[in-house]
């Protein structure tokens, strides 16, 4: 697999990799966001042992460590005698590590604690004996909520951890870089997301539309068949999870809206969604300017799950009876009003780019009231300069430019902060004609600006 940025991540696990202090660091993340790969990435330039738990007794565990530590350490009396309990494996890495910097990493570690014993295990060789060595021992794990316990104030490892990472999806910006064309980085990322591992299932040397055939209506596809895995990896009761989030794709988004369209009731819902939200699957959206709102939205923080739930899950009896052309067609005729909802999150993480050099904002986000939307507000609470932006996935020419901005200023005169306030406006669009001509105090972005952020 082609390695993707995690620059500030590599540099992070380097950092202890150089030290002379024992490290033991947390590294957690959804499956599919990239542990496996940056911590093949380190050992590759570092040196070091990838042990991977699976979901198999203790016993065979133990053997298949034995064979790769024995591999890398040139020691056959280990591979022959292999390590049978978790007390020998502690003490046979402390007495490798003693006088020289190993890095050790366990992926999947949630797998091996089926030993109820096994974090005490840790915590005793830790206190009394490989924290005193050069040891750089990074625990992974893909179950979020049992790699959240570790460092829970009840784990017997609770204050012994020298560093935690949580790995997430790729911003915009990486998918720009790797595409290095404004337009296919948008496409692309409003279907696959910032996920690694869905990422590389994309040709470069094929068109969008014939990614999305060969990566999402071929039932026996790595993402077709990956979605739906991964759910029911994760979760129980699946099939209601999978009816929540088709609700969401498909704009189902506030609780009421959600209940509706699901016939499920209100408390299992609220259940459900805190699920999702813990599992960083969805999150919950309030306008910018609330702290608490009832008129929060549910929104799916993975792009491709979103896509997946939009269009493949409610057909997928299409793609079973071999109509690949009808339900891409269908998908070709809505993706425009697709991607346009996702330009707008797209669009935030362009203006947090410019912020970091030349705009100059504290709070950004979405805000609605009633009947009224609008797109992107950004705030300096110092200054009170608020700038209001209307997003659109299309060509724009002056005639519709000037439309946009009537239509604006109208809605921003709903938006109640701070009646001693500067105001802005602003437009950002696939493509703006001459929009250095435009008359007027502006902001104006398309694509031939998002260059500028990469």
């Amino acid at each position: 697999m082609i390695f993707i940025d995690r620059k500030n991540e590599l540099n992070l696990l380097s950092a202890a990799c150089k030290g002379s202090r024992a490290e033991l660091i947390l590294l957690t993340g959804r499956r599919r966001i990239g542990k496996t790969e940056l911590i093949k990435k380190l050992i590759s330039e570092y040196g070091g042992v990838l042990l991977t738990c699976r979901e198999e007794s203790e016993k065979l565990m133990l053997e298949r460590f034995s064979v790769s530590l024995g591999n890398y350490l040139n020691d056959s009396f280990i591979i022959k005698n292999s390590i049978n309990s978790w007390d020998s494996f502690f003490e046979y890495i402390y007495k490798n590590t003693s006088n020289k910097k190993l890095i050790i990493a366990i992926d999947e570690f949630p797998y091996a604690l089926n030993n109820k014993s096994l974090q005490s295990t840790l915590e005793d060789y830790w206190d009394n004996k490989l924290k005193n060595t050069k040891i750089c021992l990074i625990l992974s794990g893909s179950n979020m909520s049992m790699m959240e316990n570790l460092s829970d104030y009840k784990s017997p490892l609770y204050g012994r951890r020298t560093g935690q990472i949580t790995l997430k999806e790729f911003p915009f910006v990486e998918i720009l870089n790797y595409f290095n064309d404004p337009e296919l980085a948008v496409k692309y990322y409003s279907v696959y997301g910032g996920t690694p591992a869905y990422i590389m299932e994309i040709n470069k040397t094929e068109s969008f539309t014939e990614n999305i055939k060969n990566t999402f209506l071929k039932a026996n596809s790595f993402i077709n068949q990956d979605v739906l895995f991964l759910l029911r990896e994760e979760l129980n009761e699946p099939r209601y999870y999978f009816s929540i989030l088709e609700a969401i794709s498909s704009g189902k988004t506030t609780l009421g809206e959600i209940i509706s369209y699901t016939g499920l009731q209100r408390n299992l819902i609220s259940k459900y969604l805190s699920i999702l939200i813990d599992l960083d699957y969805i999150r919950r959206e309030i306008p910018v300017t609330s702290s608490k709102s009832r008129k929060g939205m549910y929104l799916l923080k993975d792009n491709m799950f979103n896509f997946y739930f939009r269009y493949i899950y409610p057909n997928y009896n299409m793609i079973e009876m071999g109509n690949e052309e009808m339900l891409i067609d269908m998908i070709s005729k809505d993706i425009n009003s697709y991607i346009g909802h996702i330009f707008e999150y797209i669009s935030m993480q362009f203006l947090l780019e410019l912020n970091k050099k030349s705009l100059n904002f504290d709070r950004i986000g979405k805000w609605w009231h009633k009947e009224t939307e609008i797109d992107i507000i950004t705030i300096n609470s110092k200054t009170n300069l608020i700038t209001f932006y209307e997003c659109k996935w299309k060509e724009l020419d002056e005639h519709d430019v000037y439309d946009i901005l009537i239509k604006l200023k109208e809605k921003a005169g709903s938006f109640e902060w701070h009646e001693n306030r500067t105001e802005r406006f602003g437009i950002i669009a696939k493509k703006i004609k001459d929009k250095e001509k435009i008359n007027g105090n502006y902001l104006f972005y398309d694509l031939s600006d998002f260059k500028n952020i990469k």
